[in-house]
């Protein structure tokens, strides 16, 4: 029986290297890179309430430079020079600002855009499972004070991230689908420099 629960024992640490084989890939790809740029699509559905559908290019500069542009609604951006936040709605046309570090409970699940992805120390319960030619990754937050419960990541052979889907506590889900990805594109810096558009209204904070 002792060699029995050993030989199981190295059977199940075995069967475990396959997913780890992935997450790991997924972390190298995106840590190592200095710049992204990436098509999305973000679907934010919640209950009673219409299915709101944007997209639009994403781009990324380490350390924590970022900026969604949004073709659909158009006009509409999100972004951070790595020491804020800045949202611009032109249904609203409004300008909001807030420090970075105002936003840290959302941005785990998107922690491989900023090159801090890592899965073991953000969460917990790491399931994967072959979906066609990909790799569905679901697992829970490690800390419980989070407006998030779940959160699934579907990844191609190349380890690109091609979905993500977060599940929130309201009982709301937001789906983004990234495609046409390039690692390590030519950005200029003008791309993550964010200024209110003339006649905006400004907010502190948000």
């Amino acid at each position: 029986m002792r060699y029995l629960a050993l030989f199981l024992g190295v059977v199940a640490l075995g069967a475990d290297d396959p997913t780890q084989h992935v997450l790991k890939e997924v972390e190298r790809r995106y840590n190592r890179a200095e710049t992204l740029q990436v098509g999305f699509t973000e679907t934010y559905n919640a209950p009673n309430r219409a299915v709101r559908s944007e997209s639009g290019t994403l781009y990324l500069r380490k350390p924590g430079r970022m900026r969604w542009d949004y073709t659909s609604p158009p006009g509409k951006f999100f972004g951070s020079d790595g020491k804020k936040v800045y949202l611009y709605v032109p249904s609203s046309n409004q300008f909001q600002n807030m420090k970075l570090k105002e936003t840290e409970d959302m941005r785990a699940p998107l922690a491989f855009l900023l090159g801090k992805l890592n899965f073991e120390k953000e969460f917990q319960n790491i399931q994967a499972k072959p979906e066609g030619d990909a790799t569905r990754i679901t697992a829970e937050p490690k800390t419980g004070n989070l407006p998030y419960s779940k959160v699934e990541f579907v990844v191609s052979p190349a380890f690109e991230i091609r979905k993500l889907r977060i599940y929130n506590l309201d009982q709301s889900v937001l789906d983004f689908v990234f495609e046409s990805e390039k690692l390590n594109p030519p950005l200029e810096n003008g791309l993550f420099r964010f200024r209110p558009p003339a006649g905006a209204e400004v907010v502190e904070g948000g």
